[in-house]
């Protein structure tokens, strides 16, 4: 037989039904062991689950922390240093098991430019500024890079 004619017999081999069988056999492996790893970490989930319900009037935080590897900015902090929690609010009306109220937004503004800032590090200088915010009725400041005003708020910086 020719190399030619070899290649050819060799691909037929591997189209064929025992290829596609062995395919088959592995996919139904790999999904057996998605399987079986989603309930183990089903079960280290619920350990840590509670049932929890509310009546109206009570008084709950709204958790806003991203997932792991998002990195959002969050009433004008980033990072580890943003809030985990928010305000508590108040139910106002129970919809369902999981829906107390339609209406979770909140209102963050800045009011003001309090100060200015240059922090002088090893092999650069970082313009901060101090804000004030204001998140519905609380007022809070922090401290922010003045690069990033800049960007959100141009017209507060001038």
């Amino acid at each position: 037989m020719s190399p030619f004619h070899l290649n050819e017999l060799g691909e037929r081999k591997l189209h064929g039904p025992y290829a596609v069988q062995h395919t088959n056999e592995a996919i139904q492996k790999i999904k057996a062991r998605m399987v079986t790893a989603q309930s183990r970490q089903k079960s280290y989930a619920d350990l840590k689950r509670r049932h929890v319900e509310f009546e109206v009037g009570d008084h709950v935080f709204l958790c806003v922390t991203p997932k792991k590897g998002i990195s959002v900015k969050r009433f004008g902090k980033k990072g580890k240093l943003s809030p985990r929690y928010v305000e508590p609010f108040e139910i106002l009306d129970r919809v369902s098991n999981v829906v107390y109220t339609e209406d979770l937004s909140f209102d963050e503004s800045l009011v003001k430019i309090l100060n200015r800032k240059e922090k002088i590090l090893r092999n650069k200088t970082i313009s901060l500024v101090k804000v004030l915010w204001r998140i519905n009725v609380v007022e809070e400041a922090t401290m922010e890079l003045e690069f990033d005003m800049q960007q959100q708020h141009p017209e507060f910086l001038q």
